[in-house]
């Protein structure tokens, strides 16, 4: 049983992620050549080569700090929520077309991976340095998130207003 539970919290980031990408798919390609980009935005290619990349090293440190056997409540409230805000981010941005609560969840997920990783380093110092090219990826989501609103919010299709 207790492999089991591991491995559900081991893939739950990466199936998670192929869920929301699956139903985002139709979406994010139209959004990226439509819509200006800010300067230092990557290829699209970039995207489905790092986020399953990342979410499986979400996933091993989450079974790292579990693997311990203590109290695991702050590490466990701090995944979720990360977990959460990254999914929620994806479904906000492309399928709602909810923008600007895309942009105020990018910087509430970049906040919630800085504390995982700060509990998770307190925890286990491998599973947070695990989780440090996220923190990166995350500023640099949000930098993304924030270019592209800035650069479209006028334009009616990009607000989901068309």
């Amino acid at each position: 049983m207790n492999i089991i539970r591991r491995s559900v919290e081991l893939f739950t980031p990466f199936i998670g992620g192929n869920i929301i990408g699956k139903v985002t798919a139709k979406e994010a390609p139209k959004d990226f050549e439509k819509f200006k980009s800010p300067p230092f935005s990557p290829p699209k290619i970039a995207f489905p080569i790092v986020w399953p990349i990342l979410y499986l090293l979400m996933g091993i440190s989450y079974v790292l700090v579990k693997v311990k056997g203590e109290d695991h409540k702050a590490e466990t409230v701090a995944h979720y929520t990360q977990l959460s805000l990254n999914f929620a981010w994806s479904l906000l941005y492309f399928k709602v077309k909810a923008r600007r609560f895309a942009l105020v969840d990018s910087f509430l997920l970049f906040i919630a991976v800085v504390m995982s990783t700060i509990i998770f380093f307190n925890k286990r110092p491998l599973a947070g340095m695990l989780l440090l090219p996220y923190v990166v990826w995350s500023l640099y989501a949000s930098y993304l998130t924030t270019g592209n609103y800035l650069l479209n919010k006028e334009n009616p299709e990009y607000m989901g207003r068309a």
